[in-house]
């Protein structure tokens, strides 16, 4: 009885990442049912996908060679790089406050033997953190202006990371992960909320400004407190569960006063959540046991990264088709050259290398620290977007987006405080 009380969990969220699966291939794709899988070539030459709603984004006006092309996209990249640095410069200094406690016990016990990664490898990583997942951010918007497909950009991003590990396992750089059928049927879920988590990511920067994106995703604690207790019962103390009020708060309010709000956005924001939360749930129930031989933190998000890459793939040529893909690439690649092309491998580089060097940096770090860096990297990555994608931005949506965001760094530090003990 007992056993089968402790599995209900695992089954109901096992069922519900599937279901988000399935909705999210429906939500988007829903549209496509009435046109016919194909490639429209709007007068300027630029390819629409057929299907997810084309053509509805908030950059659907855009010109494709105006932006492969122009100096004020040279000029932006160059800006971009600018304000890369300075996210870089302000995460290194929360990473040495935060570590500095812990750098001073271990200077006076081995002073002599630290390495100089011993020593920093903390802000370096952090720094680096910033740097991809700014740059991440830059480079996949980029793309999906030149190339309006968000499956197809998703999958290159995830297949582009096999490019990175694969190699590493084959030079012996970094053990090779090994699973049994059992186990992979085990990750299978996880890597379902991985799918979801990245595709609802990019299908909302598609759909509408990286900002606003941003600030939807920063409401991920309130699907993580809901899902904790509807499958893990899991009740935190009532400060916890305050602190969602001021995200709550935050996002409705940003959401109001959004000048380019549209619910393809936030709803496709909202599903990547969803998909976060739910692996994370799974994972803290599941994944603690056996799940195969050398599957560290780094390990693990690329063995997710190639079962997901597989579940997406069919997903991806069903809601935006094979052919449209192809000529979208085709005419996005003739007005922008390798300038496009630039955009596609840097967006799929930035994409693996954040969430690598992130497994890095957050397993360095205690609670309160991951924090405070991660609520900066959210704030220096909204500042940049609308900086470089010149995102029109309301008083009440600055003061929405304060709130939420503040709200989230409220929420790490009460779980962190009052849950734990």
């Amino acid at each position: 009885m007992t056993s089968r009380m402790s599995s209900r969990p695992l089954r109901g969220l096992t069922a519900l990442l599937a279901a988000l699966c399935v909705c999210s291939w429906n939500f988007v794709s829903f549209p496509a049912v009435r046109t016919t899988i194909g490639n429209e070539v709007r007068p300027e030459g630029r390819a629409v996908s057929s299907g997810n709603f084309a053509g509805k984004s908030f950059y659907a006006g855009t010109k494709a060679q105006e932006k492969a092309v122009s100096d004020t996209s040279r000029s932006t990249d160059a800006v971009s790089l600018a304000l890369a640095a300075a996210g870089c410069a302000v995460a290194m200094r929360a990473a040495s406050e935060a570590s500095e406690g812990a750098a001073k016990e271990a200077v006076e016990t081995e002073t002599k033997s630290k390495s100089f990664m011993d020593k920093h490898g903390v802000v370096v990583y952090i720094g680096l953190w910033y740097v991809f997942n700014i740059g991440y951010n830059i480079y996949n918007k980029k793309a999906l202006i030149s190339y309006p497909f968000p499956w197809a950009c998703a999958l290159w991003q995830m297949a582009f990371g096999w490019l990175i590990f694969v190699p590493l396992w084959i030079l012996r750089v970094r053990k090779v992960p090994k699973l049994s059928v059992s186990q992979a049927v085990t990750l299978a879920p996880a890597a379902l909320g991985h799918l979801a988590t990245h595709v609802g990511a990019v299908v909302a920067f598609f759909a509408g400004a990286v900002s606003f994106g941003h600030i939807v995703k920063a409401s991920e604690p309130v699907v993580s407190s809901f899902l904790n207790f509807a499958f893990l019962g899991e009740v935190m103390p009532w400060q916890v569960y305050a602190s969602l009020v001021p995200i709550i708060g935050g996002v409705g309010l940003a959401s109001a006063s959004e000048m380019s709000f549209n619910w393809l956005c936030f709803g496709a924001a909202m599903g990547s959540n969803l998909g976060s939360a739910s692996r994370a749930v799974y994972s803290k129930k599941v994944m603690k046991g056996d799940i195969g031989e050398n599957m560290d933190s780094v390990n693990t998000f690329s063995v997710l990264t190639i079962m997901a890459t597989f579940m997406l793939i069919p997903i991806a040529l069903a809601i935006e088709g094979p052919t449209a893909m192809l000529k979208g690439f085709k005419l996005a690649y003739s007005a922008g050259g390798l300038h496009f092309m630039r955009q596609m491998i840097l967006s799929g580089v930035f994409y693996y290398m954040y969430n690598e060097v992130a497994f890095q940096a957050l397993g360095k770090l205690d609670p309160v620290s991951h924090a405070v860096c991660n609520t900066m990297k959210r704030v220096v990555i909204i500042i940049t977007a609308i900086f470089v994608f010149r995102n029109p931005v309301t008083g009440m949506g600055i003061l929405g987006s304060s709130v939420a965001i503040g709200g989230t760094l409220l929420y790490s530090l009460a779980k962190n405080k009052y849950a734990t003990k």
